[in-house]
C-alpha cells in the first residue's frame, strides 16, 4: 500500500521562506498527538485487565524496554529537520497504563535532555489505559489540570444486541458494568498553561472505541464531542480569547458526526466565524487519501489535533502572538511494516514482538514571529 509522506521542516527561529516574507523570522513549537498501543509496564495490577501484559504471557522486563526504547526514538524524532533538533514541546498520548510508564519514558536517555514533565489522572477504563500529557518545562510551564469523566451509558434495545454482532473486530466489552449499565471509558484531560508566555488550553482525548459496532458506539463518542465542546464552551464564557487544542485518537474520522456536529468541526479556516468555532486541517488530509491507521486496507484518520479561532491568523501577515501554520502525519519508513500481510500498515506490537504503534502519531506547527 502506497503511503503519502509529509515533509516536517521548521526550526525554532527561522525564516519561513515559502510562506512568509524572507525578512520575518519566527519562533515555531510543534504541538503532538500519539497513541502509544498498549504501553503497560510488566506490575500485575489487581484493579484492571492488564494480564496480557505480565511476565507470566510474555511481557517482560525487556520487551517493556525495547517498548520504550521505540517510542522514544518517535518522539525524539518527530517534526525534526536537519536545521532543528527540538522535540515537540507537548505531546498527548493515549493508551497508557498508568503514570509510572510516562516517567518512565521521559526518563529515557534519549529524552531525558529534553526536560519532560507529565500530568496524568487514573481513568475509570476497566482495561486500565489512561490519556496523559507531556510537556517541555523550558517552554511550557501548566497553570491548572482536570481530568473531566465522560458519562455514558449502555441501551439494551434489540436492535443494539443485534448490532453488537456486525462486527468482526469488536473486542470483547470489559468497560461495562452489567448493574448501572455505564461504558467506563477514559476522562477527558484538560491542561491550561502558558506557551513561552500566552496561555493555551489544551484537551487530550481518547474517545469510545468501536466495540459493538460503529453504529451502535457511535452515540458514546457524539457524547465525547458534546463534552469537548462543553468544556471550550464554559471556558470561552469566562475568556472570550481563550485559545484551544483538542487532539486525541477519536475512534471517528474528522467526517464523523461526534466530530461534525459534537464539537462543530470546520473544514475550511474561512468558515470559523466566532471565538467558539474549531477548524480541522485533518479532514482535509483525510480527502487527500492520508491515513493514521489501517483495517482491511482502508486507511483513516482517527488521530486528529484541532484549533479554536483564536489560533488562527486574521491574515497572512498577523502573527504577533502563536498561531496555527501547518499540520501532518509523521510516517517515516521506519514506522511502517515492510512485510507480510499489513505491508504498509503501522509497524505495531505482534507476535510477542513490541513494535511502535498501530497509529502514526499526527502533529500541528505553531508559530510566532519574532520582532
Amino acid at each position: 500500500m502506497k503511503i503519502k509522506h509529509l515533509l516536517a521542516v521548521f526550526t525554532v527561529i527561522l525564516s519561513i521562506n515559502s510562506a512568509f516574507s524572507q525578512d520575518k523570522k519566527f519562533k515555531v513549537h510543534t504541538v503532538a498527538f500519539y497513541n502509544f498501543e498498549n504501553l503497560f509496564d510488566t506490575i500485575n495490577d489487581p484493579d484492571t485487565y492488564d494480564e496480557e501484559y505480565t511476565p507470566v504471557n510474555g511481557w517482560t522486563k525487556k520487551k517493556y524496554k525495547k517498548k520504550l526504547d521505540n517510542l522514544s526514538r518517535v518522539l525524539i524524532e518527530l517534526g525534526t529537520s536537519e536545521n532543528q533538533k527540538n522535540s515537540p514541546v507537548i505531546i498527548g498520548a493515549c493508551e497508557i497504563e498508568n503514570r509510572r510508564v510516562l516517567e518512565d519514558l521521559v526518563k529515557h536517555p534519549a529524552l531525558i535532555n529534553k526536560g519532560y514533565k507529565v500530568v496524568h489522572f487514573d481513568s475509570p477504563d476497566k482495561r486500565g489505559i489512561d490519556v496523559g500529557f507531556l510537556y517541555q518545562e523550558k517552554y511550557f510551564q501548566p497553570t491548572s489540570y482536570i481530568n473531566v469523566p465522560l458519562y455514558v451509558y449502555e441501551s439494551e434495545s434489540a436492535t443494539d444486541k443485534k448490532d453488537k454482532k456486525e462486527d468482526e473486530e469488536v473486542e470483547e466489552n470489559v468497560n461495562y458494568d452489567k448493574k448501572t449499565k455505564r461504558i467506563y471509558t477514559r476522562d477527558q484531560l484538560l491542561v491550561t498553561g502558558l506557551l513561552d508566555g500566552e496561555e493555551i488550553n489544551v484537551i487530550v482525548n481518547h474517545w469510545p472505541s468501536r466495540s459493538g459496532g460503529e453504529k451502535k458506539s457511535s452515540p458514546y463518542r457524539e457524547a465525547a464531542g458534546r463534552l469537548n465542546r462543553k468544556i471550550m464552551d464554559s471556558i470561552i464564557k469566562i475568556n472570550p480569547k481563550a485559545k484551544f487544542i483538542t487532539m486525541g485518537d477519536l475512534n471517528d474520522g474528522a467526517y464523523n458526526k461526534s466530530v461534525k456536529q459534537g464539537i462543530g468541526a470546520k473544514l475550511k479556516k474561512t468558515e470559523l466565524k466566532e471565538p467558539r468555532d474549531v477548524y480541522n486541517p485533518f479532514e482535509q488530509m483525510a480527502k487527500d487519501g492520508h491515513a493514521s491507521l489501517f483495517y482491511r486496507d482502508s486507511g483513516d484518520i482517527f488521530d486528529q489535533i484541532m484549533v479554536s479561532q483564536q489560533l488562527i491568523p486574521a491574515d497572512n501577515n498577523d502573527y504577533s502572538s502563536f498561531k496555527y501554520w501547518k499540520a501532518g502525519i509523521y510516517n517515516k519508513p521506519f514506522l511502517i511494516q515492510k512485510t507480510g500481510q499489513y505491508k504498509g500498515y503501522p509497524l505495531r506490537n505482534q507476535n510477542g514482538v513490541p513494535g511502535f504503534s498501530d497509529h502514526f502519531p499526527v502533529y500541528i506547527y505553531l508559530v510566532k514571529e519574532v520582532k
